[in-house]
Order: C-alpha cells, then sequence, then structure tokens
C-alpha cells in the first residue's frame, strides 16, 4: 500500500478526467505566502472557533477522536434543507451536536459508553434543528462502536496511549490509526495499483497537532507527511480556484447529481489529483518562503475556509462537488 502522497502523485499521473493546473497552483501558492507572511495561516487557527476545544481541555483528544470517527458525509443536494444542529451545517454541527451531548451530561467521550450506544441514542445525540437527519447513522453508530471496543481492548480505553506510542510522528500515528480502526481505512484500487487517501485518519492527526499548537502530546517531528484531507469540499475550492480542471464528461456527470461509488475511477481521481495539486502548492510555498513553517494541512484548513466563506459564488458560478456516500470523508 502506497502513502497518500506517492497515491496523489500516482493517480495525478494516470488520471483521465482531472487535470491539474499549474499556473492556478502557482497562483494560489503565491496568495499563500502572502497569508503565510501576515499570520493568517496557523495551527493557532483551530482554536479560533468557539465549538473547539483547547489543549487546556483535559477531555481535548477524547473530543478529537470522538469528533473525527464521526467527521464524513455531511453534504445534501445544492438547494435543498440539510441536517443541522444549533444553527451549524456540516462538520460544526457535528461539533455543536458533541457539544450539546457533553452539556447535557451525556458520556459521549467515554469508550465504555460510545463502544455500546444504540442507534436510538445516537439519533438523539444528533438530533436536527430541521426534518432532515444525518446521514449514515447506522454506520456511525458501527464506526463508534469498531474504536471504542479497540480502546477498551488494547488501549484500556485510553485514546492518549495510542498518540503516546507513535512517539512524536505523525506517519507512525496515522498507521496504528489505520491498523487498529478498519472504518479508518480509507484505500482503493486505481490502475492495477492499491492506493490509500487515509483522509479521516490524517485529519485526526492534523486536529491534534492543530489543538496542541505543536506541542506536548500534539508535536509531531514529521507534520510535513501529513497530505491534504482529501473530501469532497476541498476539490471543489480546488476547481473555483482553477488549480484543478474536470473533463466535459465528469463535469456532466457532477452536475447531474450523480452519485459516484468510493472506489470508482473518477471519485479516485478526484481525491488523488487533490492531494497531488496541494503538494505541489506546498513545494513552491516552501522554495519561496524558506524560512517559515507550512505544510499541507495548513493548505487544506485554508481551503476548506475559503470553500465556507464563498460558498455562495461557488454556487453561483455552478462549480459541482462530487458526490459519495460513504465512511471515509
Amino acid at each position: 500500500m502506497i502513502s497518500p502522497k506517492k497515491s496523489g502523485e500516482y493517480i495525478s499521473s494516470h488520471a483521465i478526467n482531472v487535470k491539474i493546473k499549474l499556473d492556478g497552483i502557482n497562483k494560489l501558492a503565491n496568495l499563500l505566502c502572502d497569508e503565510l507572511k501576515n499570520g493568517k495561516l496557523s495551527p493557532s487557527n483551530f482554536s479560533q472557533t468557539e465549538l473547539h476545544p483547547n489543549s487546556n481541555d483535559p477531555w481535548a483528544l477524547d473530543w478529537i477522536l470522538v469528533v473525527d470517527t464521526l467527521n464524513y458525509c455531511f453534504w445534501h443536494v445544492e438547494n435543498e434543507i440539510g441536517w443541522k444542529v444549533d444553527g451549524y451545517s456540516g462538520y460544526f454541527a457535528l461539533c455543536a451536536a458533541i457539544n450539546r451531548a457533553m452539556k447535557n451530561n451525556i458520556k459521549i467521550l467515554d469508550p465504555k459508553f460510545y463502544s455500546v450506544i444504540t442507534t436510538d441514542e445516537l439519533s438523539k445525540i444528533l438530533k436536527s434543528d430541521t426534518d432532515v437527519n444525518i446521514p449514515l447513522l447506522t454506520e456511525r453508530v458501527e464506526c463508534l462502536h469498531e474504536v471504542g471496543n479497540v480502546l477498551l481492548e488494547k488501549y484500556d480505553g485510553s485514546f492518549e496511549k495510542l498518540v503516546k506510542e507513535a512517539n512524536g510522528s505523525c506517519e507512525k500515528l496515522t498507521q496504528l490509526i489505520v491498523d487498529n480502526f478498519k472504518c479508518f481505512r480509507d484505500e482503493s484500487q486505481y490502475n492495477g495499483k492499491s492506493v490509500s487517501f487515509y483522509k479521516r485518519a490524517q485529519i485526526l492527526v492534523g486536529d491534534i497537532w492543530s489543538c496542541f499548537e505543536n506541542k506536548g502530546l500534539g508535536h509531531f517531528k514529521d507534520i510535513n507527511k501529513i497530505t491534504m484531507f482529501a473530501d469532497y469540499r476541498v476539490p471543489q475550492a480546488l476547481v473555483y480556484l482553477d488549480c484543478l480542471e474536470y473533463s466535459d464528461t465528469l463535469l456532466k456527470k457532477l452536475e447531474e447529481n450523480t452519485l459516484l461509488r468510493n472506489g470508482e475511477a473518477d471519485e479516485v481521481e478526484i481525491r488523488g489529483c487533490s492531494i497531488h495539486a496541494v503538494e505541489i502548492m506546498k513545494e513552491h510555498i516552501l522554495k519561496k518562503l524558506p524560512e517559515y513553517e507550512i505544510n499541507s494541512i495548513l493548505i487544506d484548513h485554508f481551503l476548506w475556509d475559503f470553500r465556507r466563506k464563498h460558498a455562495q459564488d461557488i454556487m453561483e458560478k455552478k462549480i459541482p462537488f462530487h458526490k459519495t456516500l460513504c465512511i471515509y470523508y
């Protein structure tokens, strides 16, 4: 199995329906250089939303694990009402739901509780402001059961023990997460090769790094090994910013809201090319500003935030996102 970084490079070199646009990447990289110089690209951005914990919260690590165990598939078709919690949509709605459960003294961060959580219990925890329920509820229950049971059986119910086992290596921690938890094993076959994306495993590591601001439990000496988190929204931002281009055939599929299966060639190409585009961008920035710390996590955070801030404009320009129902992103 090749790493997400090598997978992105391999996929992009064989892709048929997705193309990386170097001019757009260089232009965006120059913009990110400015963001880096003015301090807007920083791991401390994680704590700038009130929904996230900070490193002083004793439960921060467990919160990050539970949230990232459930952090996938929030999308709904454009112009339709989606799942919302306390006025938030998508990932932030999940954060709000977990925080609401904690305020109501539900032991959602305790593996003894969530290893046996029922569908009804999770449904109440994730209750929507709207009539639209969160997608893949049954699968989310199964993910919590798996993660909770592995922690109890192998790590005395302590996620901190698993994190410490990695000895400050994000590469090792990613591998430990993928090896221990099957629901984080985000892999596919493409053009005769086994490829990996590890979106949720890497975002779990990235969130620990961001929350702890690269200190203590969140200090990783090899943080540059992490790639961007290949989901359905960041590729949309990359298309909008002229860093990726879809073929007419693929664009037509996406405009018609055709569901792409997890692992089919078009879906793999979108995710793989997104990874490689961000890696090229990162290298461009490192060459231009070698004295600054930049990694794919920070670029991903910028792109994800950019998509949210410019959601209306992206919708008006009719730039679609690919739609896949799966537990990996």
